[in-house]
């Protein structure tokens, strides 16, 4: 009975003893002398940390990983006080180790801290580190806790909080097949570095990075972080070279210059700038450099705050984002038009399908003309900014999607761009796996799941581009991207190999609309356009002095994302020179022109009409398959029909004149179909100018 008895009181002393060093370790270490008699140096010397610590952590997030510093030093000497860990915990939570901030709001809750927002804090740390049940429980922990007027104030982003928790459960199940990729530090810095802008030949990435870009850089009064300025890598091969600051009176000195969009030929960049609130800038690509940005008119900056651009293929319809009067809630996407006068029209707000109450940001338009990225707070987002996709169908925008995990994340994602391709993407970011604040990442869209392949196998692809750092795939998800031809190359004089600046118009052969209007590099004579499947096209290619130049492609629907190198050399507009016509389509064995034609007809039209004086052989030629009379006859017969045709259209026919070749004058072989193809064509020739 004795022994059961003495059981009993140790049983008892050990539950004592163990509550006790709860107790013990649940009270907060206060940074005070009665808790360190025997150390007053060391104290003394974690006072003032603290004291410098917190200079820092009230000038706001961009000095906290500067107060992790003296905060560290003095919970070295004290890790047991609440507060400290506390605001240790916030400074984590704000910089690319946000899981770090778990264990220390974690550790400020077992020490009864006094903010009881510590636990909506420790709600977002797991939010960010995928962790949504936990996020869930301290979400609503921090949700019981408040007083009815605190819970009125705090209901609606509690409800976000939890909406996103939802939303990421689900979008974390099916992760979208990509790779996903740091770019390094050749691009990145320990500042905050975003809003990439490719060229449209995709090999100049511009972006927005908050580095000094001297010893003399001084901060915004606002954040306390360096101003913004554009910064630029050239991709030599499969290599981005390190980053330099952009050339040019664009970047200026204690001022904001941001990246915010770029048009298709590549050959204006708008800029943001922050006077007045924020107002976008276009800049020209003249002679290789860019000149002095010029503010756009004031249909489109307001006093209120204006940052992304989107401008559509044709140039004549822009997107762009503000949060001036009329939006829906903060920044919205908004959109305006050309008029009769070559003016930008009074701005429409996109409506409801893509605008939400919270803020929409960061603009971009595939090359497609009909596909819309952007990013928002709002829809189905799994915290803070979402990158998402809209297309244009029957006459609407299509309600937006969410590009999924491990693109988006719970914190921002921001800026998507994408090459010519749709293959690869760019955005930014705040990662564990970041070099400080926000980075630029690459995506590659990997499509439809094809058949397995060995991983080491799949790792080797995958690192001829890059080195791989996150690897996602899905097993029956993807993201749908529009197979796109590329067609690219250089336009120089066909004599000097002289680089030329040209116009290409690019048509719609069925329709005869003009699709677009790109012009190549005035130094370089490069050009890039991009085609989307189910059209047949045909590209003129256009300069002073020189006789176009026209291209037809036809584009299937069913057409894998491809890249034709096509060098175009353009021929003086002299005495003897001729060009083959390649968009003259006639039925099959007929002299019937097919409404494919009128497009280049057209083209033709119209140099004829700037060239008064300008007189032409149009001529007909055939390949070999059938008998030599037969041939001629139907090649003068076609020649006589595009003749016919321009006449028609008020051409002099002095000016004209036609005759047939049959296939007498072959330019390829007539034993191959291809070459056949080639033999079976129209061209004109200058007789008199």
């Amino acid at each position: 009975m004795k022994t059961k008895i003495n059981i009993q009181i140790k049983s008892l002393m050990i539950v004592v003893l163990t509550i006790l060093s709860i107790n013990v370790y649940s009270q907060s270490v206060e940074f005070h002398r009665d808790y360190f008699p025997s150390d007053r140096a060391g104290l003394k010397e974690a006072l003032q940390d603290l004291k410098d610590g917190d200079k820092l952590f009230l000038m706001g997030p961009a000095m906290y990983t500067d107060a992790l510093v003296f905060y560290s030093r003095a919970n070295t000497f004290n890790p047991n006080n609440a507060m400290l860990n506390y605001k240790i915990g916030i400074c984590y939570l704000n910089s690319v180790n946000h899981p770090k901030s778990i264990e220390y709001f974690e550790k400020a809750v077992r020490l009864n801290v006094p903010q009881i927002d510590v636990y909506y804090y420790l709600g977002l740390a797991y939010q960010f580190n995928l962790d949504f049940e936990k996020a869930v429980e301290n979400y609503n922990y921090y949700r019981r806790s408040l007083t009815p007027p605190e819970l009125i104030n705090n209901r609606e982003r509690i409800d976000k909080r939890l909406s996103e928790c939802r939303n990421a459960t689900e979008l974390v199940k099916k992760p979208v097949r990509v790779f996903i990729d740091n770019m390094g530090n050749t691009i990145n810095s320990v500042y905050d570095d975003y809003s990439p802008i490719l060229s449209y030949q995709g090999n100049m990435l511009y972006f927005t990075t908050r580095r000094p870009i001297d010893n003399k850089a001084k901060r915004d009064k606002n954040d306390h972080k360096f101003f913004e300025n554009i910064f630029v890598s050239q991709k030599l091969g499969n290599r981005w070279m390190p980053a330099t600051e952009l050339e040019g009176s664009i970047n200026t000195k204690n001022s904001h210059d941001a990246t915010a969009g770029i048009s298709f030929d590549g050959q204006t960049l708008f800029v943001y700038k922050g006077d007045k609130g924020g107002h976008i800038y276009e800049s020209f690509l003249k002679n290789n450099k860019w000149s002095k940005p010029k503010k756009l008119p004031k249909t489109i900056n307001t006093d209120f705050h204006q940052t992304s651009v989107a401008l559509t293929r044709d140039g004549k319809t822009m997107y762009f984002v503000s949060n001036r009067t009329g939006s829906i809630g903060g920044k919205d996407i908004w959109m305006t038009t050309l008029d009769e006068k070559g003016r930008w029209a009074f701005p429409v707000n996109m409506g409801a399908t893509i605008n939400t109450e919270h803020d929409e940001e960061s603009i971009f338009l595939a090359p497609d003309g009909k596909t819309m990225y952007f990013s928002s707070r709002g829809h189905n987002s799994m915290g803070g900014f979402d990158i998402f996709k809209t297309t244009f169908e029957h006459g609407r925008w299509t309600d937006p999607v969410n590009l999924g995990f491990p693109i988006n994340s719970p914190n921002d994602d921001l800026f998507f761009t994408m090459d010519a391709t749709g293959e690869i993407g760019f955005f930014s970011s705040v990662r564990p796996d970041g070099f400080g604040g926000a980075d630029i990442y690459m995506v590659t869209f990997l499509g439809p799941e094809k058949p397995v392949i060995h991983k080491t196998e799949n790792h080797y692809i995958a690192s001829i581009i890059r080195p791989v750092k996150e690897r996602l795939i899905g097993d029956a998800v993807e993201i749908v991207t529009t197979p796109m031809t590329v067609i690219k190359g250089k336009i120089t004089d066909e004599k000097t190999d002289d680089p030329l600046f040209a116009t290409l118009e690019l048509y719609d052969n069925e329709t005869e609309a003009l699709l677009a209007s790109f012009t190549s590099n005035k130094q370089t004579g490069a050009y890039l356009i991009s085609l989307p499947g189910g059209k047949n096209y045909m590209i003129a290619v256009k300069s002073d002095d020189y006789l176009f130049h026209s291209e037809n492609i036809n584009v299937a629907q069913s057409d894998v994302s491809r890249e034709i190198i096509n060098n175009i050399k353009l021929k003086k507009v002299e005495v003897g020179q001729s060009i083959v016509l390649n968009n003259i389509f006639f039925d099959t064995g007929a002299a019937t022109l097919r409404p494919e034609s009128y497009a280049e007809l057209g083209v033709l039209y119209a140099l004829l009409l700037n060239n008064p004086s300008l007189k032409i052989e149009i001529s007909g030629h055939t390949d070999n398959v059938g008998s030599a009379a037969a041939n001629l006859r139907l090649s003068e017969e076609r020649a006589r029909a595009v003749v016919a045709y321009l006449i028609e259209r008020g051409v002099n026919r002095d000016r004209l004149t036609y005759k047939g070749y049959g296939f007498s004058k072959p330019i390829a072989s007539n034993e191959t179909a291809q070459g056949r193809q080639m033999n079976r064509r129209t061209e004109f020739q200058i007789l008199d100018k």
